[in-house]
């Protein structure tokens, strides 16, 4: 009995010294996050988007309530914790948090795949003829793509039709169907092809998540028609594009195709994309010219586009309400025109086709508009991974393309470098006349374009297998030209 009782005695010890062992790492590890505590949402949408690519990763389709039970079983867990004292809490906090977000990210991507499941076509069909509502009118080089919602495929059961279709039709302007209107004719289609190559853009997915089930090429013109008898009145049914998104998408198109009528050639393409986003009919030429020159971000809808607007709108509606001594005396006009501004972003928001660089733009630019609402002072750090974790829980597929790697990795390598910098812009600033100034400004516009460029270039590489040779010099002429005469 007695070397039984050592022996356990000897166990407890022993037990007692690793447990030891690994709970000082683990609270050394704890109070340096504690540190970091301001810090923490920094990585919230980093931890939501590696739960977003693990669910991308898989080669197979996990069980529905997978994610969801995994919250469920981190909330269970990390209830009890509240009853801890803070500091054994704090080891174990950092661990739950980080499979919070993880599972947050992945129940989010099997939600929105789940959401925009649609029939896809199983093979090559046609000549057929197709009866669908116009939903988006795409102006290209050479023609013109219509998508079309609610199709009626003959041959196809309704459960085996498509949600939409996407049909090439030739450059006819008696061919060409406005918003909203139902045609009828004859086409080609067949499913949406695989990658090319291995690696190579993923046009199935992409079209999976915009509920393309088929694409193909019409033959001949397009009739328009009237409604069917059967088409639901009023708004569209679940899952098809609503009353609200085809008067949107109306209004853009005739903007830009307003500004194509007006400005001849290559120039009214672009002019076109800068208001509405829409670059699909700039010639082929043109768009490798300006990426070959490191120029292709100006035609994304972005920071500047969005910033431009929003600081019109905000000094223009405050300067404007200043000249009213009774209003600038009595009320709050800052606010009144950071209300104003807000509003005329989201408008440009929504003509502009809501792209990732965008949305990410509308957001950082609202936050610190609410920020001037309610007497803060915004976090620039803070508010790119806000705006992150809002675009990757509306659109978590949208963190497998370029668009919001690219613009992401751009604005936090900017932030981060301008917040280093920020005391040395402020005293050369400070004592600076106007050449100085301007120097500064032409200064700024190469560190921006450099940090850019080097943040964005792995990207640019991976996916567009293109590195601009001659960004620095190109932005130094269109940055500025674009800032201070093209778009305003």
């Amino acid at each position: 009995m007695v070397g039984q009782g050592t022996s356990q005695a000897s166990a407890l010890a022993l037990a007692r010294t690793f447990g030891e062992r690994l709970a000082g790492p683990g609270a050394r590890l704890a109070e340096l996050a504690a540190a970091e505590r301001e810090r923490w949402a920094l990585w919230l949408p980093v931890a939501v988007g590696a739960g977003v690519a693990a669910y991308f990763w898989l080669t197979w389709e996990p069980p529905w309530w997978l994610g969801l039970a995994a919250l469920v079983a981190v909330a269970a867990v990390g209830g009890p914790l509240a009853l801890f004292r803070p500091a054994r809490r704090g080891v174990w906090l950092i661990p739950l948090l980080l499979a919070g977000s993880l599972s947050l990210g992945f129940a989010v991507a099997q939600w929105r795949t789940a959401r925009v499941a649609a029939p896809v076509l199983s093979r090559a069909t046609g000549p057929v003829e197709v009866t669908g509502r116009v939903v988006g009118v795409e102006r290209l080089p050479k023609g013109v793509r219509l998508v079309l919602d609610r199709p009626r495929i003959p041959g196809l059961a309704p459960a085996d039709t498509p949600a939409r279709v996407r049909l090439r039709l030739r450059s006819d302007p008696a061919a060409e169907a406005a918003i909203g209107e139902w045609i009828v004719l004859r086409a080609m289609l067949r499913p949406p092809p695989p990658p090319a190559a291995p690696g190579a853009f993923d046009f199935q997915r992409y079209a999976y998540f915009l509920r393309l089930g088929g694409v193909g090429f019409a033959l001949g013109r397009a009739h328009r028609i009237a409604p069917p008898g059967d088409a639901p009145p009023g708004d569209a049914p679940p899952g098809t594009t609503s009353t609200w998104g085809l008067a949107i998408e109306g209004l853009r198109t005739t903007i830009a195709d307003r500004v194509r009528d007006r400005i001849d050639g290559p120039a009214g393409t672009v002019a076109a994309a800068l208001m509405t986003g829409d670059r699909r009919a700039i010639p082929d030429q043109v768009i490798d010219a300006m990426r070959d020159a490191g120029l292709a971000h100006l035609l994304a809808i972005s920071g500047l586009h969005i910033g431009l607007v929003a600081g019109l709108l905000f000094f223009g509606v405050r300067a404007a309400l200043a000249l009213i001594p009774t209003l600038a005396l009595r009320h709050p006009i800052k606010k009144w025109a950071a209300v104003a501004a807000f509003v005329g972003a989201f408008g440009y928001l929504l003509i502009s086709g809501t792209s990732v660089p965008t949305q990410r733009a509308f957001l950082m630019i609202g936050l610190v508009l609410f920020a001037v609402l309610v007497d803060r002072r915004a976090i620039s750090m803070r508010l790119v991974a806000w705006a992150a974790l809002m675009v990757l829980l509306i659109a978590p597929d949208s963190l497998l393309g370029p668009s919001f790697q690219m613009s992401f990795a751009a604005v936090v390598a900017l932030i981060a470098t301008y917040e280093g910098l920020r005391g040395r812009f402020s005293a050369w600033r400070g004592e600076a006349g106007l050449a100085r100034r301007a120097a500064l400004y032409l200064f700024g516009v190469g560190l921006t374009t450099v940090v850019a460029m080097t943040a964005t270039a792995p990207f640019a590489v991976y996916h567009f297998n293109r590195f601009a040779a001659y960004g620095l010099a190109a932005n130094l002429v269109a940055v500025p030209l674009t800032a201070l005469w093209i778009m305003p």
